[in-house]
């Protein structure tokens, strides 16, 4: 985002800022919703449960976001002993990433819509340039959060994947090292190196799967 401003793009950063907070406003809605459905409902007390995203947005994470591009909002708070399946916290981990699928799936379909049927205001430049960032902001959203690292989402969801021992022993180590560990690729990143290229790619090559049209 501090590129298009610093390039004076404006129109361009006010739209990649309106995809971010979408994003993220839809990303801890998911978390949300899928605790209630599981049996909690701390973040519907905690006033979360919404897609208002003044709800969930931590102003200093969306500025480092603007300025690093790697930022934050405010996690969704649950209860794990209200929960009334022992997956919920993999589904309830799970959804913020899904809704970022789903919403990169929709805006990657209105955008191909928009030219496949000559759909006027979808081929408005800015419709189009909106649609572009929401599907890539979307994609990238759900690939960085399902890293098994830190407070991330995947480091619930690993577990579940692993033999009883080995998931124990991974939940000791992410405990101890998981947050040096991500915040040391994102520092890594921020100076330069392409340490996340990787998602950039995977990505770009999600993006062409999710084309229905």
């Amino acid at each position: 985002m501090l590129n298009f401003i610093m390039q004076g793009r404006y129109s361009e950063a006010i739209l990649l800022l309106l995809a971010i907070v979408i994003s993220l406003a839809f990303h801890e809605f998911g978390h949300a919703w899928t605790a209630k459905k599981f049996g909690d409902n701390t973040a519907e007390r905690a006033g979360r449960l919404t897609l208002n995203p003044t709800a969930h947005i931590e102003p200093m994470g969306l500025l480092m976001v603007a300025i690093v591009g790697f930022g934050y909002a405010k996690p969704v708070p649950t209860d794990p002993r209200n929960f009334n399946s022992p997956q919920a916290s993999l589904w309830i981990s799970a959804a913020g990433p899904g809704m970022n699928l789903i919403l990169a799936f929709i805006s990657i379909n209105l955008l191909v819509a928009g030219n496949v049927f000559q759909i006027a205001f979808l081929m408005q430049e800015g419709a189009q340039i909106f649609l572009q960032l929401m599907a890539f902001i979307n994609l990238i959203l759900m690939l960085f959060n399902l890293l098994p690292l830190g407070p991330l989402d995947g480091h619930y969801i690993l577990p579940y994947f692993l033999s009883r021992n080995a998931g124990y022993k991974y939940l000791q180590w992410n405990a101890q090292y998981g947050s040096i560990a991500l915040f040391s690729l994102i520092a890594l990143s921020i100076i330069g190196l392409p340490i996340f290229s990787f998602l950039m790619n995977a990505a770009s090559t999600m993006a062409s799967y999710l084309v229905i049209f």
